[in-house]
């Protein structure tokens, strides 16, 4: 019997950008086996070194998860279709202060929302007296922050220690040409006020760390997760478990998006959906893989929803459900999420009373920050070692003619904007299947945007008897900044 495995984007390049793949199974167990056996180079995505199911991998059969089934030995029957989610982060009030009074300007700045019986006077003097956390002011925390901000909620804290780039200017919104430069909090206050001076913003200038993040999300009412890497959604998670503080979660990547509630009494945390991080690099970020400018606006939109929801304690919140947005297809998908009674942070029994280094449970070098305070960066780049080439090096390489190969391992519309002479295009998803064109004999020298992916492909080549493989650190990003600065950056 065939089912319909619905793959998603982090997965496609390895089943040959397809989107849903039929295999016979007559269990979820046989069903992930064949697709594996078909698509070699998803087993090491969706299997650890013990052939067993990883655990940032759920599986659901039609919208139940499987772990509250049969696991791999849940039987299929027709019509059934299986997801691959892998990790990519009636009313429930939350307390405020009492409900200070509306100004005459606020009235009709409000009126809108003053005549819906769902909101009225006492739910916009609820959104006055509310705080919300909006975790990033990037992709995420743009239209989150703006919404929130001109529905009039009170105060909103912005926790970011960036600038701006040009290239944020595609999905950022919060930020303008001018901003270029700027620090992301200034420019995101004075976009803020301009929106709604009726708001108090407050700048967190900081990398948030197990160190700060309680104090910082102590004052708060609701935490907005706008982050990028695992590190700090894992920080967030733990940090809004431990002090009672309703986590509204959005996550985007290429075309797709995930929003959930998480942190709520009863309700599931994160760690009950992905108990723990896939390996660095395992899911490319959205500097590597790209994301359609829009997407973050419509997932950072329903994160302000639901924490106006939550404000307001009306509607139905996403607790206990997970939603799935797919912008090729405009198509909405809803899986259910349950708590999971053995969870170490939100479980009958806890073992997790306290922040951790999570740097170090997400296996990702210390030292390294991203905007949020993740130990992740867009870079991709780390110190030297013998599995490393630095572009200077590599240069030097080629002008003495040493023998080597450069293997670009980025997408074909990467290699239109930029690439090294010489190089040759395999990308990552296709090295499982072409690597037998590559010659063994000479240096082989990885190369993609900014090493990430590239290390990954070095990694997999040493696996299959490759004995001379190395990352060019940085990768063309570096290339640019150090050899040669006529290739444009992305």
């Amino acid at each position: 019997m065939a089912t319909k495995i619905l793959i998603p984007t982090p997965l496609r390049p390895f089943t040959e950008k397809l989107d849903a793949v039929e295999v016979d199974g007559q269990t979820v167990g046989e069903l992930l086996q064949g697709l594996t056996t078909r698509y070699g180079g998803l087993k090491q995505h969706l299997y650890n070194g013990d052939g067993r199911l990883r655990s940032f991998v759920n599986v659901y059969v039609n919208d139940e998860d499987i772990r509250y089934l049969q696991k791999e030995a849940t039987p299929l029957k027709s019509g059934d279709v299986v997801s691959i989610i892998p990790s990519v982060a009636g009313g429930v009030g939350v307390e405020a202060p009492a409900a200070p009074a509306l100004s005459a300007d606020e009235v009709r700045r409000y009126s809108r929302h003053l005549i819906l019986p769902e909101v009225g006077m006492e739910g916009q003097k609820k959104l006055k007296a509310a705080k919300v956390l909006c975790i990033g002011a990037g992709g995420l925390g743009s239209p989150a922050a703006m919404y929130l901000a001109a529905a009039g909620v009170g105060t909103i804290g912005l926790v970011d220690f960036d600038v701006v780039d040009l290239s944020n200017l595609q999905r950022q919104l919060l930020h303008g040409t001018p901003d270029v430069g700027r620090s992301k909090l200034a420019s995101a206050t004075d976009r803020i006020r301009s929106l709604n001076p009726n708001v108090r913003v407050v700048a967190h200038e900081v990398a948030l760390s197990s160190s700060n993040a309680l104090e910082l999300f102590r004052p708060y009412d609701v935490i907005l997760d706008g982050t990028d890497n695992f590190p700090t959604r894992y920080l967030v998670n733990d940090a809004c478990v431990l002090l009672g503080k309703p986590n509204a979660y959005g996550s985007i990547f290429r075309f797709e998006g995930q929003a959930s509630v998480f942190a709520t009494k009863g309700g599931p945390c994160y760690r009950c959906l992905y108990p723990e991080p896939p390996p660095p690099g395992l899911v490319p970020s959205c500097a590597e893989a790209g994301v359609l400018g829009v997407l973050p606006g419509i997932i950072g939109t329903i994160q302000a929803t639901e924490a106006i929801k939550l404000i307001l304690g009306n509607g139905e919140p996403l607790i206990g459900r997970f939603l799935i947005y797919d912008a090729l297809r405009m198509r909405f998908r809803e899986l259910k999420l349950r708590r999971d009674p053995d969870c170490p942070v939100c479980g009958d029994h806890p073992t997790l009373h306290a922040l951790i280094d999570y740097e170090q449970f997400c296996g990702v070098p210390s030292g390294v920050t991203s905007p949020v305070g993740s130990a992740t960066s867009e870079s991709g780049d780390s110190s030297a070692s013998a599995t490393d080439m630095t572009p200077r090096e590599l240069k030097a390489a080629l002008d003495r003619g040493d023998k080597l190969v450069i293997v670009d391992v980025r997408e074909p519309q990467e290699w239109q904007i930029a690439r090294i002479d010489g190089a040759v295009l395999i990308p990552l998803g296709e090295v499982p299947q072409r690597y037998g064109e590559i010659d063994k004999n000479q240096l082989v020298v990885c190369q993609c945007r900014s090493g990430v992916r590239s290390a990954k492909a070095a990694s997999f080549l040493r696996s299959v008897g490759f004995e001379r493989v190395v990352n060019l650190t940085g990768g063309i990003l570096r290339w640019s900044d150090e050899v040669d600065p006529t290739q444009p950056k992305y």
